[in-house]
């Protein structure tokens, strides 16, 4: 391709979003708006009761805090340029500002594999090794898991994003989707990118195929433990300390497989009609699971019900 149609990092990119369907700007804007809150009220809660009430320190409640937590950082990357987007059509975004957003949102998704396989794992001690879990899930044991997915997440998305933006890009650099979303933006490319592609196939060996297998491996383990426990209720009471790790995983996994694994429309007009479908998809894969998991974890323990209602309470005693 003519080198002389490389585009500066200086001129950035613009984000195509919903420009050629304007009508649904502002629905999709209300819309997304009232999720992004939902998202901050009920993450913010849950990293509360889990910070203030000392019934829930313990693992799973640090994972979950943590969880919140990256579920907020996660939304916050890219739900403000989105909203942005649908206010603005063609909105202009810097190849710096580009870069971070998908760092960002690249290092925030990854983590989430990892933590929910840590989490999972916490779930395999306490069910089937229940003597042992005090021992095995010491704080100096789950603080490390947990700052090693941030860790991982953060190191996969440093070279994920460093091989994308060092790429020459071509054209009038439009981003077909509301963010810099990384395949998005290797289309971009005037360059080889066998490169980015096999560091992706890598990554996503990585942080999806290995955590997939491995939280399915636990939950057979998980599975056969309880059904070989005596009494009804003990079966009930353990499966229910489980359940909810379990849904946002079914959610969490299950989105990402529908969004690429679906087969691809070949009729042109199809194709158009099937790309707004996949960035309106990947738009609410984006803030649907985090504003799913704190009200899945909410209705599925009683532990984080009672804690909250302590919290409420006692913002309703007198001075």
């Amino acid at each position: 391709m003519n080198r002389s149609s490389e585009t500066s990092p200086a001129m950035g990119f613009i984000l195509l979003g919903l420009s050629a369907h304007p009508e649904l700007a502002k629905t999709f804007f209300v819309l997304i708006l009232l999720m992004y809150l939902v998202i901050l009220l009920g993450n913010g809660v849950l990293i509360l009761v889990t910070v203030l009430d000392s019934r829930l320190h313990t693992p799973m409640y640090f994972f979950l805090g943590n969880l919140s937590f990256l579920d907020i950082c996660y939304t916050t990357s890219s739900v403000p340029l989105i909203l942005d987007s649908f206010l603005t059509p063609r909105k202009t975004i810097s190849f710096s500002a580009c870069a971070v957003q998908m760092f960002l949102s690249f290092a925030m998704g990854a983590t989430e594999c990892v933590l929910l396989s840590m989490m999972a794992f916490d779930r395999y001690v306490a069910i089937c090794n229940p003597l042992r879990y005090p021992v095995v899930m010491s704080k100096a044991a789950y603080v490390p898991m947990a700052a090693s997915s941030w860790a991982a997440g953060i190191t996969n998305s440093v070279v994920q994003t460093s091989l994308a933006m060092r790429l020459p890009f071509c054209g009038d650099s439009v981003i077909n989707h509301f963010t810099c979303e990384i395949l998005a933006v290797l289309k971009l490319a005037c360059a080889d990118i066998s490169v980015n592609v096999i560091s992706m196939v890598v990554a996503n060996m990585i942080f999806l195929a290995l955590p997939v297998l491995f939280i399915f491996v636990s939950y057979v383990f998980i599975i056969a433990t309880i059904l070989r426990m005596p009494s009804a209720e003990g079966r009930r009471k353990a499966f229910s300390t489980c359940s909810a790790h379990l849904t946002v995983v079914v959610i969490f996994y299950g989105t990402i497989l529908f969004m690429y694994g679906k087969p691809k429309s070949k009729d042109p007009l199809g194709t158009d009609k099937q790309d707004v479908a996949d960035r309106l998809i990947s738009l609410f894969y984006g803030v649907v699971t985090p504003m799913l998991n704190p009200i899945i974890y909410s209705l599925r323990n009683k532990d984080v019900k009672a804690a909250v209602r302590n919290l409420v309470a006692q913002k309703h005693l007198p001075e």
